[in-house]
């Protein structure tokens, strides 16, 4: 049950954060406040994305995070710290696992993780994360926020990101590629990511749009202006949640809405036990009239895949297409 206290954690954190980052954001120049920053080349500007591939980074680099600060990097970073799993997994995606000294205590992906100094969850051990001396530390802006400021105040170098969209998700890929000199392999995870959606997007183009009812906590769902409304949305559904961002879901309302499919995250349990989620929709009332349970289009799918923003949104992306339209997604 240790991941799902992790999540809920997270969610009362990541409301308080969203209204200070998006205060903090809202002048940065960002695409037009689509909240997508676009990346920097291996030369450090704005240029042309192919040089980015072809050429090594030139050092010094400076970027702005999602929190509007300003980062220099003097040379790769060899030495990182990563405070979400979504920042573990990417940094090995691109090939700079070698240089992860510190993760947080819920990076399990991949298995070599496991190896690295546990710098604690939420609640992120400071004196750990100094002791290990990072030239970087890798954060989610809204998740993070107290630890970022702390860390800030020690004087070391924190990027923090923030993606609410699939293509954000596979830009940030290519930044912290640029960040590491390691443009070439983070081009061929962007890559992929695309190739992925793109797969999705043909497959399901003509299809009918069935409602979907999401629930990745017990008891909490997701809305407009996040990353995973719009993953339904690429999937060929139709999301039911007819409020913004995260929230605690009006059992009612989700029978009024009468979804198609209902969707739900593996959750950590002890041998033998049902997924906490699925337990808890099968003892609502009223929810057996809805027509994802009476016609038995209820599934679940895994849960990390889903809710990182890293490189494996694309297997979530994947997994949720399957579920929704298993002839076209193969």
């Amino acid at each position: 049950m240790k991941q799902m206290k992790w999540l809920k954690v997270s969610l009362l954190m990541l409301m308080a954060a969203m209204l200070i980052v998006t205060a903090a954001c809202g002048s940065k120049g960002n695409n037009k406040g689509t909240g997508v920053e676009e990346p920097a080349t291996a030369q450090g500007n704005k240029a042309d994305e192919g040089n980015a591939v072809q050429a090594g980074t030139v050092y010094p680099l400076k970027l702005t995070d999602a929190t509007g600060t300003e980062v220099t990097f003097e040379q790769a970073p060899a030495r990182i710290v990563t405070l979400v799993p979504s920042e573990t997994e990417l940094v090995y995606a691109i090939g700079g696992g070698e240089a992860i000294v510190g993760v947080d205590d819920y990076s399990n992906y991949p298995e070599d993780a496991a190896t690295k100094t546990k710098i604690g969850g939420m609640e992120a051990n400071i004196e750990a994360i100094v002791g290990l001396k990072p030239d970087l530390v890798l954060a989610s802006s809204t998740m993070n926020a107290p630890v970022i400021a702390k860390l800030r105040d020690l004087k070391l170098n924190v990027y923090a990101s923030d993606p609410k969209t699939y293509d954000a998700v596979i830009e940030k890929v290519r930044q912290i590629g640029v960040i590491m000199n390691q443009s070439e392999k983070a081009e061929e995870v962007a890559k992929h990511m695309q190739d992925v959606r793109t797969e999705v997007t043909e497959a399901v183009k003509d299809a009918p749009k069935p409602k979907v009812y999401l629930e990745f906590s017990p008891g909490y769902t997701v809305g407009k202006g996040e990353f995973l409304d719009e993953l339904l949305t690429i999937a060929g559904g139709t999301n039911v949640a007819d409020q913004p961002s995260w929230y605690q879901i009006d059992p009612e309302q989700v029978i009024k809405s009468n979804p198609d499919v209902i969707i739900y995250a593996t959750m950590t349990v002890k041998e033998g036990e049902a997924n906490p989620i699925l337990t808890e929709i099968e003892k609502r009332p009223g929810w057996d009239t809805i027509n994802a349970r009476k016609n038995n289009q209820m599934f679940e799918v895994a849960q990390d895949p889903l809710v990182r923003v890293g490189p494996r949104l694309a297997d979530g992306l994947l997994e949720v297409a399957k579920k929704l339209h298993p002839d076209l997604v193969k």
